[in-house]
């Protein structure tokens, strides 16, 4: 490469003196690799793209997780006042069994207050989708639905059949509250 002529500042530079000039700035640009305004311009709209995608998905995902935890609020939001309601179920229930013939009678009026104020306590219980779990001396045993308070061998039964219902368990919707308390049989198959 010949060395360009040195010329004075205030003298215009050649024409040839440009020319190779800018042969040497272009020999100088091709080591590297060239790349287009064009190859740079698709490569951020890829990237914007790609971004928006995302950022897309990331919002469907945030409405999604968003609509099943409003819909579990709704349904199960209440659990806590429920399960605080089921004793109050219990003790009403306990009086009306407690009482004989006779107390009913000569305690008509207060009686019928408090099966009055069961049926409707059953009713809200309803409207809310709390179900009642009431199992029967012979059933089987669901872990899921009851809880064994104790097992005792009684002739005449199987292992695993309901010998005793302490207590009467909930669901809400498809949640439990409180399993059902029993007694379970542990007589030994024959």
């Amino acid at each position: 490469m010949a060395e360009p002529k040195k010329t004075e500042p205030d003298e215009p530079m050649t024409e040839a003196e440009a020319q190779q000039l800018a042969q040497e700035l272009a020999g100088l640009a091709t080591d590297e690799p060239e790349v287009s305004e064009l190859d740079q311009v698709r490569a951020e709209r890829d990237d914007y793209r790609d971004r928006f995608i995302r950022s897309l998905a990331e919002t469907e995902n945030a409405r999604k997780r968003w609509e099943k935890d409003r819909r579990e609020a709704e349904q199960y939001g209440g659990s806590k006042l429920a399960r605080d309601m089921l004793p109050v179920f219990d003790n009403m229930k306990r009086a009306i069994e407690a009482a004989n013939e006779e107390q009913r009678a000569a305690n008509a009026a207060l009686f019928e207050g408090i099966e009055l104020t069961m049926r409707e306590l059953l009713n809200v219980f309803s409207k809310h989708g709390i179900e009642i779990i009431s199992p029967a001396v012979g059933d089987r045993f669901d872990p899921k639905l009851h809880q064994a308070m104790f097992e005792a061998p009684l002739p005449g039964t199987r292992a695993g059949d309901i010998i005793q219902v302490a207590a009467e368990g909930f669901l809400l919707h498809d949640r439990l509250l409180r399993p059902a308390q029993v007694g379970v049989s542990s007589t030994p198959a024959s």
